[in-house]
């Protein structure tokens, strides 16, 4: 009973401190957001797409009308069959071009795979947009 008390009155100064510390902060380390938005994000820069992809990583996950492609959550990308990959074919050429960035990052949130038999020509559509 006493270690574990020791530990919690432990864990209150440790809280105490680092809470007392960031309290101090100068308003030079305010933390300042990325300029512009995901929709403009074109890909070139890993930076942005990484932005994009922690920005999405908070919010509610955009389905694109496609929510019957969760039942291929965890699938490896070379593990479709062409019927299946023609399902994602399908959902993506009903979209317009500069959704299908939005698509993919959809796509990558919800742990589904992109299956190899597409991916050549949705990077195309991203590109185009």
């Amino acid at each position: 009973m006493i270690i574990l008390l020791s530990i919690l009155i432990g864990l209150g100064l440790i809280v105490a401190l680092g809470t007392k510390l960031l309290s101090g902060r100068g308003d030079n380390d305010a933390v300042v957001p990325p300029q512009g938005d995901c929709a403009t994000c074109s890909g070139d820069s890993a930076r942005c797409m990484h932005d994009c992809m922690m920005e999405a990583a908070v919010k509610d996950v955009e389905y694109y009308d496609d929510e019957e492609l969760d039942r291929y959550k965890g699938r490896a990308s070379d593990g479709y069959s062409d019927n299946e990959a023609e399902q994602f074919r399908e959902v993506m050429l009903t979209m317009r071009e500069d959704e299908v960035a939005g698509w993919a990052r959809s796509l990558t949130l919800r742990g589904i795979n992109p299956p190899d038999q597409i991916k050549d020509e949705m990077i195309m559509l991203i590109n185009e947009e």
